[in-house]
């Protein structure tokens, strides 16, 4: 999967190329990362991409002319990819969202600065607008690498075991279950007694009716948008009633 990415600051991306999973799985060839500078098409001498915005205001707005240049350069270097812009205006992108994107060949994410960039340019050069959060951040170059992270792990061949992605959380609709490693006793707190019982049906169980209890004290809102089936809602209402006692 090949990722374009038009940024101010081309050095942050260094990042991914540097250290852990994504670094393997560029070097490996599992995913591709070219990164684009609106300043190489800045056509005047102090190479602006910037102005102040039509009907005043504070801040200043991406100028059309350097970004679609880029956008041009990069969607002919990867022509079958599509155009995403990351901004706190777009949709919310959850795990079903990564997964989707993680379908396509290719993807131009565009790094804004600044208030943004102009909207004639997403109107006419933009396929999709994401956002991580409902929040602010200085530029999309972070929202950019979370995409790319979330959706390379995604990627056959990029993490260690195949399973490992399947069982993240929010893969199925639910937070992830609780981990545990040697030693077997910490602080006085031992691991729990099922997870060393060598019998894989009853760690499976334990495991899913954790990764309900979990999202049910922390992520209700997920559980709402997820129908139970028996053994999952019997697993949660075991979960409950042990926590209820508990406290």
């Amino acid at each position: 999967m090949r990722f374009d990415v038009i940024t101010l600051f081309p050095a942050m991306f260094r990042a991914l190329e540097d250290e852990g999973v994504i670094a393997r799985a560029l070097a490996s060839g599992v995913a591709e990362l070219h990164v684009w500078n609106p300043r190489d098409y800045a056509r005047d001498i102090h190479r602006t991409v910037d102005d102040r915005p039509y009907g005043g205001g504070p801040g200043m707005v991406m100028k059309v002319g350097p970004l679609r240049a880029a956008i041009e350069d990069a969607r002919a270097a990867a022509p079958l990819s599509r155009v995403a812009y990351l901004s706190p205006q777009g949709r919310l992108l959850d795990q079903r969202e990564m997964a989707r994107i993680a379908q396509d060949s290719g993807w131009v994410l565009i790094a804004g600065r600044y208030e943004g960039i102009d909207e004639r340019l997403i109107a006419g050069w933009v396929d999709e607008e994401w956002s991580i959060g409902d929040y602010v951040l200085s530029g999309g170059e972070l929202p950019a690498m979370v995409v790319m992270d979330a959706v390379i792990r995604l990627l056959p061949g990029a993490l260690g075991h195949a399973d490992s992605a399947r069982e993240d959380s929010h893969v199925a609709g639910l937070l992830d279950h609780p981990h545990y490693t040697r030693p077997a006793l910490v602080d006085g707190q031992p691991v729990p007694a099922v997870l060393l019982s060598g019998d894989h049906g009853a760690i499976q169980r334990w495991r899913l009716g954790q990764a309900l209890g979990r999202t049910w004290l922390r992520r209700p809102d997920l559980l709402r948008r997820r129908s139970l089936n028996q053994q999952e809602q019997a697993l949660l209402d075991e979960f409950i009633h042990a926590h209820q006692d508990a406290g």
